[in-house]
């Protein structure tokens, strides 16, 4: 839960025009650096925060979101965005009101996944405190074999010849099916349609 001071939770409310964005970022190394989109530099809790940055958000969720903003030779050079410097840096992002810097709220904390160059400017892929629980981790269920034919997990001596991954072929062409890395009965889209059909067997069992 957000803790708003009242003042500035009214000013927010009224729509004071002396409100804008900080950003803040904190390097792995320690190095500590701020942007803003007010249109002069703002002090906030000591920090210098540099104006026209150009720093954008799209879409603050709480997972994975990005953000972008112009290459500054005295702030973001391309040379550290080349060697990764901001690569897992803390980030946050206040509303703040510049005419009281003291008057602020923060708005979204993450970690800075990646920042890559593009065309004069950067490009940041930023990761917000649920980001962790949209990673794939492990197997995930599918139809196709998702081992690579003629790797250790596949076991076939199948040097140059290509295979579709599915079940058929595996065990038709390979005699494989032992080792096949997928799931052949996993309900598609179809199974939702599906229906007992006359012509058909419907003693429960598998569908192949």
């Amino acid at each position: 839960m957000r803790d708003i001071p009242d003042e500035m939770a009214a000013r927010i409310e009224r729509g004071a025009a002396t409100l804008c964005h900080v950003w803040r970022l904190e390097r792995a190394d320690g190095v500590v650096t701020g942007f803003t989109d007010h249109d002069r530099d703002l002090a906030v809790d000591g920090l210098v925060c540099r104006a026209g940055s150009g720093w954008t958000a799209v879409g603050l969720a709480a997972g994975a979101v990005s953000a972008a903003g112009a290459l500054d030779d005295a702030a973001i050079t391309e040379a550290d965005v080349a060697a990764g410097l901001f690569d897992g840096a803390k980030v946050e992002l206040w509303r703040v009101d510049w005419s009281e810097p003291g008057l602020k709220v923060r708005l979204w904390a993450g970690t800075l996944a990646r920042m890559r160059r593009e065309e004069g400017r950067f490009l940041a892929d930023l990761e917000g405190p649920l980001a962790k629980l949209e990673r794939v981790v492990g197997r995930t269920y599918g139809r196709m074999c998702d081992a690579r034919l003629g790797d250790e997990r596949c076991g076939v001596a199948a040097a140059g010849r290509r295979c579709d991954k599915q079940w058929e072929t595996c065990v038709g062409t390979f005699g494989n099916g032992v080792n096949f890395r997928g799931f052949a009965d996993v309900p598609g889209d179809d199974f939702l349609t599906a229906y007992p059909a006359g012509s058909a067997r419907n003693d429960g069992g598998s569908r192949r």
